[in-house]
């Protein structure tokens, strides 16, 4: 991702200090941030994981695996890329259970690849180990869902650029699946897009992404502010160019959920730095929750359109 402008610090809702319970459904199982950590270990031990290696390879098949056991149905979305190196094959995960065809459909999204660096072992602990492992924890809790809005999960390939960011160096799995969509008109269907990227850090402070729909991330920092999770939420706001930016341009409402702040002066992001040791299961059940408690308003207010 690539964070486009800067407008400074940002004023917060005043009712930041007022708590409010965190939703759950009697159904629904409670969130882990230490199930979540586990998905982290397990993709990390794969080593680097760009796309077209083996060791993305194996990443896909332990998602798939995982969301196999979830109940959920699972597309591989693959395709060529070309990239600076030359054409790629690169594989979208797509889990589902419902087709769409009656409902609307939320997607929750985090890229998997890890980004290419030659002559460095970069094992993208949390960019982007720990979203991915987040979204694989909201996949259990939500795989019982059978009122609302349907859930999608999407594991994307080819976020990171090959060598520098660029309209046509990045978002390589997301600007496929988005055309595609539209082609297909199941565009439509895509009532909103959630993205998870880098929440993993440990002095976690979320990012006001600017290219996000604008009652979309209300919604976020609203709900943070009512359960009482206020603290995870930063105090300055930009535009991001990421994985959600292609839905957007195709019309659907987007939220980046994002912590571009990683270390000391953005220390740890893309170097060796970015390893287990600086990832938080605290953060990551901390994001979880928030999206979470999202849901009934979403879905509220999706549906009523």
């Amino acid at each position: 991702m690539r964070l486009t402008c800067t407008y400074g610090l940002l004023l917060l809702f005043a009712c930041a200090a007022c708590a409010h319970p965190i939703w759950t459904s009697a159904d629904t199982p409670a969130l882990s941030g230490e199930k979540a950590m586990e998905h982290v270990r397990a993709q990390v031990a794969f080593g680097p994981r760009p796309p077209g290696s083996e060791a993305l390879q194996k990443c896909r098949d332990y998602i798939e695996q995982h969301l196999r056991n979830y109940g959920y149905q699972i597309e591989e979305d693959a395709f060529n890329a070309e990239t600076p190196y030359g054409t790629k094959k690169m594989v979208n995960v797509i889990a589902r259970k419902g087709s769409a065809n009656n409902k609307g459909v939320i997607a929750f999204a985090s890229h998997y690849d890890s980004k290419y660096m030659a002559g460095i072992r970069f094992i993208g602990a949390n960019d982007g180990g720990a979203s991915t492992g987040l979204l694989l924890e909201l996949a259990r809790v939500l795989a019982g869902n059978k009122d609302g809005l349907d859930y999608w999960f999407l594991f994307l390939d080819g976020e990171e650029a090959w060598v520098e960011w660029s309209t046509f160096d990045s978002t390589y799995g997301i600007r496929h699946l988005a055309k595609r969509w539209k082609q297909e008109g199941l565009v439509r269907k895509i009532r909103a897009f959630v993205l998870l990227d880098m929440i993993g850090d440990k002095d976690l402070d979320l990012y006001r992404d600017t290219n996000s729909t604008p009652w979309l991330m209300d919604l976020l920092w609203q709900t943070a502010q009512k359960s009482g999770l206020g603290s995870i939420l930063g105090a300055h706001q930009g535009g991001i160019e990421d994985d959600h930016v292609p839905f957007k341009d195709v019309g659907i409402p987007v939220l980046d959920v994002i912590d571009l702040d990683y270390g000391p002066n953005n220390s740890f992001h893309h170097t060796v730095q970015d390893s287990l040791d600086k990832v938080s299961p605290e953060s990551m059940e901390k994001v979880g929750k928030v999206v979470l408690a999202m849901l009934p308003q979403l879905q509220e207010r999706l549906s009523a359109k």
